[in-house]
């Protein structure tokens, strides 16, 4: 009788699974992340709502085609003095189409010496890849580079 009961609650775990898993896989809505945000909400929780500006100090690069999203090589370099009163004190990378658009944070002191960061960061399709960066001054610069995906990363 032991091994009836076991095998009857083994077929009833295995019909519930199969009646619940297609319903929660055509939802209107996927489930997102803890992380999960549009580009204007990162913006406005790292700037408090304060302007941002493109700037040709904020050199961004990234590949025009990007082979395959899941590696995407992108490099930040920022024209500044980094003395102890102006200085990069943080950069972020956003791809403005990911479900969670911050890719990469980085703080900055004036003991760095430099304001460079390079990383790879997943793209789920073609988008804009963005770099906003905070100076000791309260100024968000920013630049915007397309990045054309033949192969998505996030899938």
């Amino acid at each position: 009788m032991q091994r009836r009961s076991f095998l009857k609650g083994i077929m009833m775990t295995g019909a519930a699974a199969a009646v619940v898993s297609p319903s929660l896989a055509f939802s209107a809505e996927a489930p997102k992340g803890p992380n999960a945000m549009d580009l204007d909400t990162a913006i406005k929780a790292i700037t408090g709502g304060k302007s941002v500006s493109a700037s040709a100090k904020v050199q961004l690069k990234a590949p025009e085609i990007a082979e395959n999203g899941a590696v995407v090589p992108v490099s930040v370099t920022v024209d500044s003095p980094m003395s102890a009163e102006d200085h990069v004190k943080a950069i972020h990378i956003f791809a403005t189409k990911n479900s969670n658009v911050r890719c990469a944070d980085v703080m900055l002191t004036p003991a760095n010496g430099k304001a460079s960061f390079s990383t790879r960061v997943k793209l789920g399709t073609s988008q804009d890849v963005m770099a906003l960066v905070v100076t000791s001054k309260g100024e968000f610069l920013s630049a915007a580079q397309n990045v054309k995906v033949t192969i998505g990363g996030c899938g």
